[in-house]
């Protein structure tokens, strides 16, 4: 059972999301929250493997909430599920290692697949929210190469990252076990001291890798 924690401040949009995502048999939604306090208290006291986070909540909003879970919880994933097609918000949240950027207009279909893609180590980002931010990433392009010292492999493993695939899509197309990808990208955070998946995939971008 993969748990979940929605963070959302009005009850019938919770309501709402979770009768969505409970349509799929292996999700549940162990937690419900109605600002980032609250998100956090839930977090202290429960386990979630994923949260889904709105941005404008009283009292503490979505982003600085995100900020403090992946702090002190750096395994859990947080999807930002949002009304604001707004490119501010959606680098502020890749930058704080948000899983993720979705809007919440998103079809069933496409709000599971999001949830399940932020858990294999994916990226996924609202059409419309990815058409602004990529061009902001790009213009902000360092002019320094990669590090010299990744291999060709770790490059090929960047690459995937940055093109938004979950470790299973990079295993298949390079021809490796999931758990070798893993390993490969826990290596490479290290040598390039990023803290998480989002900031490598954000890495790719910026250094002319995709």
């Amino acid at each position: 059972m993969i748990r979940i924690l929605i963070a959302e401040d009005q009850k019938m949009v919770r309501q709402g999301l979770k009768m969505m995502i409970e349509t799929d048999p292996e999700l549940r939604v162990t937690g419900e929250a109605a600002n980032g306090i609250e998100a956090i208290a839930l977090c202290e006291r429960q386990a979630f493997d994923i949260v889904l986070m709105d941005i404008r909540m009283p009292e503490m909003d979505g982003l600085e909430a995100a900020r403090k879970i992946l702090s002190r919880w750096p395994e859990r994933k947080v999807l930002i599920l949002t009304t604001f097609n707004d490119d501010e918000y959606a680098l502020e949240a890749l930058k704080i290692g948000a899983s993720g950027y979705m809007l919440k207009d998103a079809d069933p279909e496409m709000l599971i697949r999001s949830i399940r893609s932020c858990l294999s180590g994916g990226l996924p980002l609202e059409e419309q929210v990815a058409a602004k931010v990529m061009p902001r990433l790009l213009r902000n392009t360092d002019s320094e190469p990669a590090d010299p010292s990744l291999t060709p492999r770790e490059l090929d493993i960047i690459r995937k990252v940055g093109e938004g695939r979950s470790n299973r899509e990079i295993a298949e197309e390079l021809a490796l076990s999931v758990g070798t990808v893993k390993n490969h990208i826990s290596l490479i955070l290290d040598k390039l001291d990023l803290r998480d998946r989002t900031q490598l995939a954000i890495y790719a971008i910026r250094h002319g890798l995709v």
